[in-house]
């Protein structure tokens, strides 16, 4: 059973997650796709991140709430509840279960979370779009997306990892 000061921590932590998504997908490298109204960004190198270092539920709350919070700030409102959503689906990809952040199943989840990113927006646009074609165009650019966020992901993973991140987060949150 956890502590009251443990659970406060890990609010805590979750809320500094949540923050920091949001503020890498709406500010850093954040490159609007005029085709679909949509933009590319490096927001899913922390969704990732918080999915390997926090339990499910509060990873879902920091990548899926961080970032569709971002398409609510930054002019793509329409766009937040699908965000949620996918990205939501994309945290469940991961395992924070690990005493390491990269092991097989995080670095397996990074393709599949972007196959859920990639054809998630598609239908997306689908629907938004009405039609099956308009939102081929966005196809690339979520690609592009999803590959530079997995390749930093396993980058700053193999850090944390070198760092034992993993045990100083859970000192952190046990004490």
């Amino acid at each position: 059973m956890k502590t009251a000061n443990q659970k406060t921590r890990l609010y805590i932590v979750t809320a500094l997650f949540l923050a920091l998504t949001f503020l890498v997908t709406s500010y850093l490298l954040h490159i609007p796709v005029p085709a679909t109204g949509g933009y590319v960004h490096l927001g899913d190198t922390l969704l990732y991140l918080a999915a390997s270092l926090l339990p499910a539920p509060f990873a879902v709350v920091a990548g899926g709430i961080g970032e569709a919070l971002s398409d609510a700030l930054t002019g793509s409102l329409i766009y937040a509840p699908f965000t949620l959503v996918i990205k939501s689906l994309m945290v469940l990809c991961f395992t924070s279960k690990r005493t390491t952040i990269l092991g097989k199943r995080n670095t397996a989840a990074i393709f599949t979370a972007g196959g859920i990113c990639v054809a998630g927006y598609y239908l997306t646009e689908v629907i938004l779009l009405g039609n099956f074609v308009s939102p081929l165009a966005e196809i690339p650019a979520n690609l592009i997306q999803a590959a530079a966020s997995g390749a930093i992901y396993l980058i700053v993973g193999a850090a944390f990892d070198r760092a034992h991140m993993k045990n100083h987060l859970a000192a952190v949150l046990r004490h």
